[in-house]
């Protein structure tokens, strides 16, 4: 006879006038599959309410992983919340194993607890709580036991991981622009996503040679071209990490298991060449640093010439010659190209890119174009500038409000145990700090126009201000003179056809526009120029 039926016997019910809530936990999609899942759960639980005549009300499916604090699982929180908030109501909790309820003896006890102080009947299908020291005897075993259980399975996972790590394959969570495919020889391995590899590959490169000077100007083009779908100004962080991260350079590496960095068996986006030269522009604050490493005063020109044959950056070095002589040379290294090793002298090269300089000269009609073109995209990044603030603005208040909030529920709980466990949420959202401005901060206060009249000089005599820059300074300048690096060849020179300049582009709209209206050189359809960076 149950002890349900000797209490009827005694003519009273132990679970009249409560209300049945169930709570169900699986932490993978194999107990899932496996018939363990939610579903399952809920229906041998929802079975035993009704065994005993309490009615079902409510279900809290969770899918928290592990042990530790029972106020990290979402369900967990909200079952105990929606019990706080029908203070008149008796309920009763069941759940189909003790493995569900904690895993984790200190929290065992502490969850246990917070339900006792709330009026809380615990049924567990697979135990029974039993109130004397014999039951809380064996209650301690048993929560040790999944402890135990617990910790070991982790480790196993942790030494498995770490073994994959070791051989130079990424068990974790995939990366943003792979995922995971199952090969014959290496089992579960990292591939890049063909629909977004491109893509990513275009924002790293352009970033690492500065064609996106900044990051949020990769990161408008990883969301114009669809890699992203939130804001600029919320996916900044996570670009971030990308530019950092080795693995997209084709290295594995993870500092907490002490695994030092090797190379990977997944296929990498970039070369490991590329991914030191964005640290190198990361730790020099990223802003319009077109440089490369090997950049000498003596040869300005390396890394900015292609070969024209194999699209590929002419080198320069220093050559002996006749009686020990040096002689200045640009050569194209690339061993499969058709003019491999050889020479180009310096004073054939360089005095020409002077020439094609002095031709690319932006005319005086264009600089009221270039004036009006940076005024709007100013005020155009302004704008964006105090929606970033305001946005952050928002969010600081609602952290405020979150924590508030949890003050007033720590005050009002009705265990230590769930106090401790708000006051524990209020102190980890003060640790995350509360921002009020975004990372990039744009000075509004600086003279603007003094910027904009340096460009204008540089694009009206570029010949002048190239020939008394420093180098540095040169490979800066180069990529606001050009759109993109430009191709050499010893026999026919500068392809100047092909070479495509803010001062030729800025041309191309006036003339246009000429087309449309005669005498009004100013009536540009801005829709269509893409933000300079001057």
């Amino acid at each position: 006879m149950t002890a349900k039926e000797n209490l009827q016997t005694e003519g009273r019910d132990p679970f009249e006038g409560y209300f049945g809530l169930v709570y169900a936990r699986v932490s993978s999609k194999k107990q899932e599959s496996e018939g363990s899942g939610l579903q399952s759960q809920e229906g041998r639980c929802v079975n035993d309410l009704r065994f005993i005549g309490v009615p079902h009300i409510k279900t809290f499916p969770d899918t928290f992983t592990g042990g530790g604090d029972f106020m990290k699982r979402p369900a967990m929180r909200e079952m105990l919340a929606f019990i706080d908030s029908n203070p008149h109501k008796k309920f009763v909790v069941v759940f189909d194993d003790l493995k569900r309820f904690a895993r984790d003896v200190h929290f065992h006890f502490k969850l246990k607890a917070a339900f006792k102080s709330r009026g809380v009947l615990l049924r567990c299908l697979n135990f029974n709580f039993e109130d004397s020291p014999e039951g809380e005897y064996v209650e301690t075993i048993m929560a040790a036991g999944s402890q135990l259980e617990r910790k070991q399975n982790g480790r196993q996972v942790v030494q498995k991981q770490k073994a994959r790590l070791e051989l130079g394959y990424w068990p974790f969570v995939i990366m943003r622009g792979y995922r995971f495919s199952h090969d014959p020889a290496h089992g579960k391995i990292a591939v890049p996503n063909e629909k977004d590899k491109d893509i990513l590959i275009e924002a790293l490169e352009g970033f690492a040679n500065g064609t996106f000077s900044r990051k949020t100007d990769a990161c408008r083009f990883l969301v114009e071209r669809g890699f992203w779908h939130s804001p600029v100004e919320k996916i900044i962080v996570q670009f971030s990490k990308i530019l950092t991260n080795s693995f997209y350079a084709g290295f594995v590496e993870y500092k907490p298991w002490e695994v030092s960095r090797r190379p990977g068996k997944h296929e990498a986006l970039i070369s490991e060449e590329t991914f030191n030269l964005i640290q190198k522009r990361l730790q020099n604050n990223g802003r319009n640093k077109n440089v490369r490493v090997d950049v000498s005063a003596d040869f300005p020109l390396r890394g900015l010439v292609l070969c024209s044959y194999c699209q590929v950056p002419l080198t320069a070095a220093w050559s002996t010659g006749g009686r020990k002589k040096l002689f200045p040379y640009y050569i194209c290294r690339h061993k499969t190209c058709d003019v491999y090793g050889k020479s180009i002298k310096k004073k054939e090269i360089e005095p020409q890119f002077g020439e094609m300089l002095m031709n690319i000269a932006l005319k005086n009609e264009i600089g009221q174009l270039v004036t009006l073109v940076f005024d709007t995209v100013w005020k155009e990044e302004v704008r964006a500038f105090q929606n970033n603030q305001k946005l952050f603005a928002r969010q600081a208040n609602e952290k405020k409000q979150k924590i508030r909030d949890l003050a007033d529920m720590a005050i009002k709980a009705r265990s230590e145990a769930v106090r401790i466990a708000y006051e524990s949420q209020i102190e980890e959202l003060s640790a995350e700090g509360i921002a009020s401005h975004p990372d990039q901060v744009i000075d509004l206060a600086i003279p603007y126009r003094t910027a904009l009249e340096k460009s204008i000089t540089l694009l009206k005599n570029p010949y002048s201000v190239w020939g008394n820059a420093p180098v540095l300074e040169k490979h800066r300048l180069f990529f606001l003179i050009f759109d993109t690096k430009i191709g050499y060849s010893k026999k026919e020179g500068f392809r100047t056809a092909e070479i495509v300049s803010v001062s030729s582009l800025f041309q191309g709209f006036i003339n246009e526009n000429k087309k449309a209206s005669i005498g009004d050189p100013l009536v540009v359809d801005l829709s269509g120029i893409e933000p300079l960076t001057f």
